[in-house]
């Protein structure tokens, strides 16, 4: 099937499932598994595999330009990984889902997950069925990371923070917040997760840019996960 550019350019989340297949795009570097994931998500019904790549490199660039509802990124791939390709395209395209599938349960993958802004993180020995449910979860907009783990973060987050000089001048308030704007969060997604106000949440952000010197949120990002801790930008799966 060709890569098909897709011609609406709103908001993707609320529609995908409903009155259109949801979107997806395939990044793994064995050609037989994305040929058995591509199977299992068309047979399922009111999926569409718009595009796949066995690089890192080229899905960075190709995902964007197809914009799919949701991107299922293979953890590690010869010439980077799926991690790197979430924060890259997200970096771009913030309203593009990514499903991380790694073979090992690895914190430090998580943990780099989480900050890429990915929205799911499976293991590859997820059921076949399983799967097509992550993906439709995914593209309505759920998170199907355990809250329970994101507050693992965010402990990591504000332990980092004693040792990482650029975030001293941050408040705890404006650590745990930074971590949220690492998943890809908006403010509004923000304030219902920390019962805050959309307009006190963009207060906030506009005070971490400020004291971090940076101009956009997604520069925010991509910070966090190039300071706190080590593997953040570089999962061994």
């Amino acid at each position: 099937m060709a890569d098909q550019t897709p011609s609406d350019q709103g908001d993707r989340s609320g529609q995908a499932g409903q009155d259109r297949p949801v979107r997806v795009f395939l990044l793994d570097d064995h050609e037989v598994v994305r040929q058995g994931i591509r199977a299992l998500l068309e047979q399922s019904g009111g999926i569409e595999v718009v595009g796949e790549s066995g690089s890192a490199h080229e899905a960075t660039s190709r995902i964007p330009a197809l914009r799919p509802d949701v991107a299922v990124l293979d953890a590690r791939l010869p010439d980077g990984s799926g991690i790197e390709v979430c924060r890259a395209v997200r970096a771009v395209d913030p309203g593009i889902k990514a499903l991380v599938l790694t073979s090992y349960d690895d914190d430090e993958a998580l943990f780099a997950a989480i900050m890429a802004g990915a929205a799911g993180y499976v293991l590859k020995q997820i059921r076949g069925q399983d799967l097509v449910g992550a993906v439709r979860s995914v593209a309505m907009g759920h998170s199907l990371i355990d809250p329970a783990l994101t507050a693992r973060v965010l402990d990591r987050v504000r332990t980092g923070s004693a040792t990482v000089p650029e975030l001293a001048e941050l408040t705890e308030q404006e650590l745990k917040l930074l971590a949220l704007i690492a998943e890809g969060l908006t403010n509004r997604q923000i304030g219902e997760r920390v019962h805050l106000a959309e307009k006190t949440v963009k207060n906030y952000v506009s005070s971490i840019l400020a004291k971090l010197g940076l101009e956009r949120r997604t520069q925010a990002a991509v910070l966090a996960s190039r300071l706190l801790g080590p593997g953040a930008g570089s999962p061994r799966d």
